[in-house]
C-alpha cells in the first residue's frame, strides 16, 4: 500500500494514525534515507500517545523508551550501530516482548530484529514523501481507512 505524505504535518499525522491503529506487542519498521521524516513520523506518534516534550532521534543513545498511558513505547535508532550483535548486549529481546518499538534504520539489526508487524518505506517525492506499507492485509486495511479520513 503506497500514501503520499505532502509535508511534515502530514507526516506527524501519519504518526498518529499509526498510534491509533497499534497494540501491544508490536514492532514498526521506518525505513527511509536520511531526512525522510522517520523521526517526524515518531513525534506524530508520541504525541498522539499522550506525550507533551520533545521526540528526539535516538542516534546516540540508540534507543528512547516512552511511558505513555500505562505501557511503555520504545523508539530505537539504529543507524549508528557498528555490530548487530550489540542488540543482543543491549539486551533486544526484553524490548520487544510486551511493548510497541519503532526502529529506524531496521537493516542495521538484521538477523537478530524479528519480523516487523508492519514496515514503512519512506522515499522522497517531489517536494513531499511517499510512503509504501507492508504488513498484515487486515492493518494495511485499517491504515488505508483511517488516512483517508
Amino acid at each position: 500500500m503506497r500514501i503520499d505524505i505532502p509535508n511534515e504535518q502530514e507526516m506527524e499525522r501519519l504518526g498518529a494514525v499509526l498510534a491509533q491503529l497499534l497494540h501491544a506487542p508490536a514492532l514498526l519498521f521506518l525505513q527511509g534515507d536520511l531526512g525522510m521524516g522517520k523521526t517526524t513520523l515518531a513525534r506524530g506518534f508520541m504525541r498522539e500517545r499522550g506525550h507533551k516534550g520533545n521526540v528526539k532521534s535516538p542516534t546516540y543513545t540508540l534507543v528512547e523508551p516512552y511511558e505513555l498511558g500505562g505501557e511503555t513505547i520504545y523508539h530505537f535508532d539504529l543507524y549508528r550501530l557498528c555490530d548487530p550483535e550489540e542488540l543482543e548486549f543491549m539486551g533486544i529481546r526484553d524490548y520487544l516482548n510486551a511493548s510497541i518499538a519503532l526502529v529506524e534504520w531496521p537493516d542495521k539489526g538484521m538477523g537478530l530484529l524479528p519480523q516487523a508487524d508492519l514496515e514503512l518505506m519512506l522515499e522522497s517525492h517531489g517536494e513531499g514523501r511517499v510512503g509504501t506499507f507492508s504488513g498484515e492485509a487486515a492493518l494495511l486495511h485499517a491504515i488505508e481507512q483511517a488516512w483517508q479520513r
